[in-house]
């Protein structure tokens, strides 16, 4: 087969925690009304405050106006993106993993309440969560350099071109590996966050090429039917602001962008995740993360540095995370899986 993940297990998965899926379609969808609100009114204000000039000039201040509210409200959106991650992306994956483990989960808003307990007793302090997930997204950056320097020594004529190729497929195909590894750490229960994450993030490394390839089919999945959700969307708003003052083209094309955006984000990135999850677990079962790998971002990234340095600190009392960190030696196996050398995808020698 092309992937290696069950959608008909993804699309099950997201019916048995569709109170998650409500929540977060609450969530986006508030966000994608708030985008119009901010929209709408700096049109009519820009509008106004224009409407001595002739019929251009408060078509353009209507324009700049809306520009102006797309603006301010991506603002106030940037300030609450750590209320987003939080409860909605770590909650949703606390109760998929939970699924995954095929345990019985909690019914209606018991989900919800369910996974925020997880998500408190893992990482006692948000800010936590937080600073792992900017870690874990820099240590990332440093791993797409490290594969594209490997594939620059391959003697192909036109190599830099399937390089500049390959770098954009990467980046893509790393969106979503920060909820993975947060996955991971729910799942095994992890006391030492910063140590797991360190161990998860060589794990991928050294099965890349499986992720890489899983990631590209549900990257095209998830944006065709992003395309296909922005063109059905596009007419009735086109239809809407043609009553507005104005040429408002290009704001209703925000707009449906906004909309299609939110279905994205509430529908279609879990799916994605849990996806990815069934791959994650799947390929690292068995696996210790490997040395070579563990040497090469330590070398590259400053981040894993980082991370190495947490992950001590907290062992031996210098760091904050949750619960005993005497607990977790920084394993990132499962209690139920037996260690062994595994076979990844990749491990290439210094």
């Amino acid at each position: 087969m092309m992937w290696d993940f069950s959608l008909a297990g993804a699309f099950g998965a997201m019916r048995r925690t569709l109170p998650f899926i409500l929540f977060r379609m609450a969530v986006y969808f508030g966000i994608a009304l708030l985008y119009i609100f901010a929209t709408g009114a700096g049109s009519g204000l820009g509008y106004a405050f224009t409407s001595f000039g002739d019929g251009d000039a408060r078509g353009a201040g209507a324009l700049y106006g809306a520009l102006f509210g797309f603006a301010g409200a991506s603002g106030v959106l940037y300030f609450a993106r750590e209320y987003i991650l939080y409860i909605v992306k770590a909650g949703h994956i606390a109760v998929l993993v939970k699924h995954m483990d095929g345990e019985e989960l909690p019914d209606g808003r018991n989900q919800l309440t369910y996974a925020a307990s997880v998500v408190k007793e893992r990482f006692a302090e948000t800010s936590i969560l937080f600073a792992l997930d900017q870690l874990i997204k820099g240590v990332l950056g440093a791993l797409t350099g490290i594969i594209n320097f490997a594939a620059m020594l391959i003697p192909i004529p036109g190599v830099n071109n399937v390089v500049r190729i390959i770098n954009a497929i990467l980046k893509m195909s790393l969106t979503y590996v920060d909820e993975i590894i947060l996955a991971h750490n729910i799942r095994i229960g992890s006391t030492n966050p910063w140590a797991t994450s360190r161990d998860a993030l060589i794990l991928y490394a050294q099965n890349y090429r499986s992720f890489l390839k899983n990631a590209v089919w549900l990257w095209l999945f998830m944006w065709l039917l992003t395309l296909v959700i922005f063109l059905v969307l596009l007419g009735p708003v086109l239809a809407l602001l043609a009553i507005a003052p104005g040429n408002m083209g290009f704001v209703a094309f925000m707009v449906a962008f906004v909309f299609a955006w939110s279905f994205k984000a509430a529908l279609l990135e879990p799916l994605a995740i849990y996806a990815l999850m069934q791959v994650y677990f799947q390929k690292i079962e068995g696996q210790v993360p490997n040395p070579e790998w563990e040497e090469r971002l330590t070398k590259a990234s400053d981040k894993f540095r980082k991370l190495k340095d947490k992950a001590i600190a907290q062992v031996t009392g210098g760091g904050s995370g949750g619960g005993d960190a005497g607990a977790d030696s920084g394993s990132s196996t499962p209690p139920t899986t037996p260690p062994a050398s595994g076979a990844p995808d990749a491990a290439p020698t210094s």
